[in-house]
C-alpha cells in the first residue's frame, strides 16, 4: 500500500513538472513569435512614387519620412531617389524610413537677388518655386541688409536641390574671424569632398552613407536627419583646428548627396562637416 502511494505522488509530481516544462516552452514559443511578429525588411523603395512608396511601407507598419528633394536626370520627378535604411534590412515596426525624392532634371534657372533685401530675394526665390536656404550675415561696407553674395550663382546649371542661400551685409563692427560661404559638395566622392573642403581650411567630421545596411538607432536617427533650419543665423563657428588632410582620411564608393553646413552657408575656417552619401 504504501509503494502503491509513493509511486502515486511521484506521478503527480513528474506529471506536474511536465505542465511546467510545456507551459515554459510555449510562453518561450510566443515571445519568440511575437518578438519576430513586430520586425520586417525594409522594401525597396528606390524608383516607386512617393505615392506607392508610403502604401509599401504603410503596409508594413513603417513610417515613410520625405527627407530632402534633389534634381536628378535618371529618376522621373516624383519617384524616390534614395532611400534609409537600405532594403533588406530588418527593423522594427513603427520605424522611420528617410526617402529623397527626385524633383527630375533642372529646369528653373536661378535668379540673381544680388543687390536686393532679403524680403524681396526672397519673394523672387520662392515666385520661381525655389526655397530659401541658409540666410547668413556678414560685416559689410554699404547698406545693411542687402544681398551680396548667393549659391547657387545666377543662371548656374547641374544645380542638387531647389535651394537658394543668401549672405546679407550687416554693419561693420568688431572684428571677427574670417568667415566665407560653404561650398558645395554635391555629386563628389567622398574623396572630392574631403579634398575639397580640406582647400577651403573645413574639415569633414561625418560620413553617413545610405547604402550600408547598418540603420541607427532613433535616437541617433533623430539628430542626424535634423537639417538646419532655413532663414535661421548660423550656429557660433567652432574653434578653429586643423583640418585632416584628405589622405589620411577612409574614403568609400558613392557620392554627396546632402551636407551640413548646406551650400552658402555662412561658415569659418576649421568648422565641422557632415556628409551624407549613396550611389
Amino acid at each position: 500500500m504504501k509503494i502503491s502511494r509513493i509511486n502515486r505522488f511521484f506521478n503527480i509530481v513528474l506529471g506536474a513538472l511536465a505542465m511546467l516544462v510545456v507551459a515554459l516552452l510555449s510562453a518561450f514559443i510566443t515571445m519568440r513569435l511575437a518578438i519576430h511578429g513586430r520586425e520586417v525588411k525594409v522594401p525597396n523603395l528606390t524608383g516607386l512614387t512617393l505615392a506607392d512608396a508610403s502604401k509599401q511601407t504603410r503596409s508594413l507598419g513603417l513610417i515613410l519620412h520625405l527627407e530632402n528633394r534633389f534634381y536628378s536626370p535618371n529618376t522621373p520627378p516624383g519617384h524616390v531617389l534614395a532611400q534609409s535604411p537600405a532594403p533588406g534590412v530588418t527593423v522594427r515596426r513603427q520605424w522611420a524610413v528617410r526617402v529623397t525624392e527626385s524633383l527630375g532634371a533642372q529646369q528653373v534657372a536661378i535668379p540673381d537677388v544680388r543687390g536686393q533685401s532679403e524680403r524681396t530675394a526672397s519673394i523672387n526665390i520662392r515666385r520661381l518655386g525655389l526655397e530659401l536656404g541658409a540666410v547668413a550675415h556678414i560685416a559689410a561696407p554699404g547698406e545693411p541688409g542687402v544681398v551680396i553674395a548667393q549659391t547657387p550663382a545666377p543662371n548656374a546649371r547641374g544645380v542638387d536641390r531647389p535651394r537658394v542661400s543668401l549672405l546679407l551685409s550687416e554693419p561693420q563692427g568688431a572684428e571677427s574671424p574670417e568667415a566665407f560661404l560653404m561650398p558645395s559638395l554635391a555629386g563628389l566622392t567622398l574623396a572630392g569632398a574631403a579634398a575639397r573642403a580640406y582647400a577651403a581650411g573645413l574639415r569633414i567630421v561625418s560620413a553617413e552613407d545610405l547604402n550600408l545596411p547598418t540603420p541607427a538607432t532613433p535616437a541617433t536617427e533623430a539628430s542626424a536627419s535634423a537639417p538646419d533650419t532655413p532663414g535661421s543665423p548660423s550656429a557660433s563657428p567652432a574653434p578653429a583646428a586643423s583640418p585632416t588632410p584628405p589622405a589620411a582620411q577612409t574614403f568609400s564608393v558613392g557620392t554627396v548627396i546632402a551636407q551640413t553646413p548646406v551650400a552658402g552657408h555662412r561658415v569659418v575656417k576649421g568648422d565641422p562637416v557632415h556628409i551624407t552619401l549613396t550611389n
